[in-house]
This record gives C-alpha cells, structure tokens and sequence, in this order.
C-alpha cells in the first residue's frame, strides 16, 4: 500500500507533468502540419451542421473562458507574494507564472477554434492547433529549466 501514494505524489510532480506535457505539443504540432496532407478532412471539422457547430463553438468559448479567469487568477497569485530578500522570484513563484501564461495561450486556442466554427473555415482550427501545440511544448520546456535551476 505504500506504493500507491508514493506513485500518485511522483506523477503530480512538476517536472513530471511537464516532461508528460512535452510530447502533447509535439503531436499537436505534428497534426497541424499534416493536415495540408488530407485538406477535406479539416474541411469536414470546420463544418459540420449548424447546430453541432454552434454547439462546438459555444463549448469552446465557455473553456476559453474559464482558461482565462483561471490564468488570471495564477498569475496574480504568483505576482502577489513577497519577493525574497535578493529580489528574485521563487521557484514556485515561477512555475505558477509560466502555468499561468500556458493558460492563456491555451484559452486563444480555444477561442481560435470557436471562431474557425463559427465562420466554417478551417484555418482557424489549424492555427488553433499550432497556438496550443507551440504553447505546450515551450512552457514545458520552460517548467523543466525552472524546476532545475537552484
């Protein structure tokens, strides 16, 4: 049975969480960049009946909201809290900035995306792609160089 929680606190690590977060970005940069391969495909994700579409779209803008309110939240959070005596930020402080900032990239994704099915078009669920894959694969970098550093 000790296994068990020591596994649970070893996956919720930050390091860990970013070094499973990295390859995601990739795939997501991996799919946008062969969606020019099958361009009906995309086609097909940008418009589907009216009804579904405004439901995606309004599913979207709903998670790009509260990615929004909660990337605001963590960076204030991270901003509020006294700076140390040589005047650099913590390493916490750190971690929660850059999550913060990954939340708001994420949130343009999101609402990227429910703007490429509102208007039909499948450039925007493209870039919407690229945002969150480019986003994801630079913060987690960015998590892993901050979770290093002494």
């Amino acid at each position: 049975m000790a296994e068990q929680p020591r596994r649970s606190r070893r996956l919720s690590e930050p390091r860990v969480v970013a070094a499973l977060a990295l390859p995601a970005g990739v795939v997501a940069v991996v799919v946008a960049m062969a969606v020019g391969l099958v361009p009906d495909l995309v086609a097909m994700a940008a418009t589907p009946p009216p009804l579904v579409r405004a439901g995606l779209a309004g599913f979207a803008i709903v998670v790009g909201g509260r990615l929004l309110v909660s990337a605001v939240r963590r960076i204030e959070a991270s901003m509020r809290r006294e700076v140390g005596d040589a005047g650099e930020i913590s390493d916490a402080d750190l971690g929660v900035l850059v999550r913060g900032v990954r939340l708001v990239f994420l949130a343009v994704a999101t609402f990227t995306a429910a703007a490429g099915w509102i208007l039909s078009e499948p450039l925007p669920l493209v870039i919407a792609l690229v945002i969150a894959g480019v986003d994801v694969v630079e913060t987690s970098f960015l998590l892993l160089v901050a979770s290093r550093r002494r």
